[in-house]
């Protein structure tokens, strides 16, 4: 067991917490590890009706995977370990979404990446008013994975597509809006939700228990944002998109124009081809097995490392993105990257009647 993992069982709930506040409870490859392990035990323990996740400390749930962690990966050569991170880490994310008992997951504060790999598909997910949920991966270069192309790829209309390429944060109602969680619990609450849970009194599901705590969190901002972003995101191309944006009326649309010419060209192609076709594939499963060819590749490349340089290592904000602009990424390099299984599947022992078929 991971000192950052605290598990426990009482009145029938598992309750398994993310414990690394000082981190924002960012997950190690060693939490990853120690959080398979519990799920697996509790699988069949007939004194776990339900499982409940959340993390430590009022800041986040979780911030992501642990980036300076990543990071060592990059420089350091290590993408053998780097790949069973994320075979372990994705593993896992499919775990918590098929898992055979309902899993209540706890979204107060930051949650993002890795965070929303965990969260992000269980059972019953619960913002609060300190939420604030993102897959901020274009940021360092990189493209956004743990099944959150799957959860982009259905939000509503074009916002999937926006959320991805410009690394957008959303509040509890933006989130509830594009489907990446269930209800809104103001975090006062969050303990009688718990003690609800461990009685378990009628209605009796921990989705039936949970809404009886739920409220509405007020207008989200990102739905109101649907028609620009629509008409804006629904063209082939990032150049498209932006020029579009310069285009469009609306302010919201040069400031996002004026985000995405700041990223990475390549980390952007990528991501809005993996987003698109994340809306053909049949269930989760294979949107990370999509995610993995794209991850094993960046690990190897150079924005990914100056990425993360600039927005965590060195802090100057000021990344060198290679190549430095949309026009010189190659036209067939987001296709290449997505269809090439240069490492093998993540799901190789998996049947096909155990895939998640998620709506």
């Amino acid at each position: 067991m991971s000192d950052h993992i605290s598990a426990s069982v009482a009145d029938g709930v598992g309750h398994v917490t993310l414990d690394r506040p000082q981190a924002l409870n960012a997950l190690s490859y060693d939490m990853i590890r120690a959080l398979a392990e519990v799920f697996e035990a509790w699988r069949h323990d007939s004194e776990v009706a339900l499982v409940v996740l959340d993390g430590a400390g009022e800041r986040g749930f979780c911030a992501g995977g642990d980036i300076r962690e990543l990071h060592r990966y990059a420089v350091n050569d290590d993408h053998a370990e780097a790949r069973e991170f994320f075979r372990a880490e994705y593993r896992l994310d499919a775990a918590i979404a098929r898992y055979p008992k309902p899993v209540v997951a706890i979204m107060d504060g930051i949650t993002m990446g890795g965070g929303i790999g965990l969260a992000g598909h269980a059972s019953v997910r619960i913002v609060t008013e300190r939420s604030r949920i993102a897959m901020p991966e274009t940021r360092i270069g990189f493209t956004p994975d743990v099944g959150g192309s799957w959860l982009l790829a259905k939000a509503p209309g074009e916002l999937g597509v926006h959320l991805a390429l410009n690394s957008r944060t959303m509040d509890a109602a933006d989130a509830l809006h594009a489907g990446f969680a269930d209800a809104f619990v103001p975090s006062e609450r969050i303990p009688h939700v718990l003690q609800a849970l461990a009685e378990r009194a009628d209605p009796g599901s921990p989705a039936e228990i949970v809404m009886l705590f739920d409220e509405t969190p007020g207008p989200s901002a990102l739905a109101l944002s649907r028609d620009w972003v629509d008409a804006c995101y629904s063209a082939h191309t990032v150049t498209e998109i932006i020029s579009r944006l310069r285009a469009h009326a609306h302010p919201g649309a040069a400031e996002a124009a004026d985000e995405l010419e700041a990223l990475s060209p390549t980390a952007l192609t990528v991501t809005l081809e993996s987003v698109r076709r994340a809306r053909t594939l049949p269930n989760l499963e294979a949107a990370l097995e999509q995610e993995f060819r794209a991850v094993t590749w960046f690990i190897e490349q150079h924005d990914l490392r100056e990425g993360i340089r600039a927005q965590v290592i060195d802090k100057d904000r000021s990344p060198r993105w290679d190549p430095p602009e949309l026009g010189e990424v190659p036209p067939r390099l987001a296709a290449s990257v997505l269809d090439e299984a240069r490492f093998g599947p993540v799901f190789d022992e998996m049947n096909e009647s155990d895939r998640i078929q998620r709506p």
